[in-house]
């Protein structure tokens, strides 16, 4: 069996990529789009972090975490609310692990943040991110961070 080596620093913030098992698209689904808030909110009361941002895909999910400061244990977490998820749903579609890269600079976390934002019109379910309705892009479009044009397919892409 893999012996999984992960890195932990605390206080770190962290990329996560998670997949529902054989990539079964029911992540946008209301009724598990409420298991999942819920699941981390609960978890969040026991075990906090900042999600600094964030997209839900029908098959997967990525974020990126800021642990507190004197902690690093993000695989509680993650098997909490994957776990409180699954209780809700009576159903278990996770996949059985997760992907997760510890950010090391400003500019890792700025080409991560932006790759969050991005992947839905990479995954082709929209032109713009602004038309994705399940991410944190709209919390920073509000901000000032983003424009509603930032990613436009049909202006970033050479079709010739």
């Amino acid at each position: 069996m893999p012996r999984y080596v992960r890195a932990r620093q605390p206080g770190g913030t962290y990329f996560f990529t998670v997949t529902t098992r054989d990539r079964v698209p029911v992540l946008v689904d209301g009724a598990v789009r409420d298991a999942l808030r819920s699941a981390i909110r609960e978890t969040m009361t026991r075990w906090p972090f900042a999600i600094d941002a964030w997209v839900l895909l029908p098959d997967h999910l990525h974020c990126l975490w800021t642990l507190p400061e004197d902690d690093a244990d993000f695989s509680k977490r993650w098997s909490t609310i994957k776990r409180l998820v699954s209780q809700r749903l009576d159903t278990r579609f996770w996949q059985p692990r997760f992907w997760e890269h510890l950010i090391r600079d400003e500019r890792d976390r700025a080409a991560h943040f932006d790759y969050i934002h991005m992947n839905p019109v990479k995954h082709g379910l929209v032109q713009r991110p602004v038309d994705w309705p399940f991410s944190t892009f709209h919390r920073y479009l509000k901000a000032g961070v983003y424009s509603e044009d930032w990613f436009d397919l049909r202006t970033n892409l050479d079709l010739e």
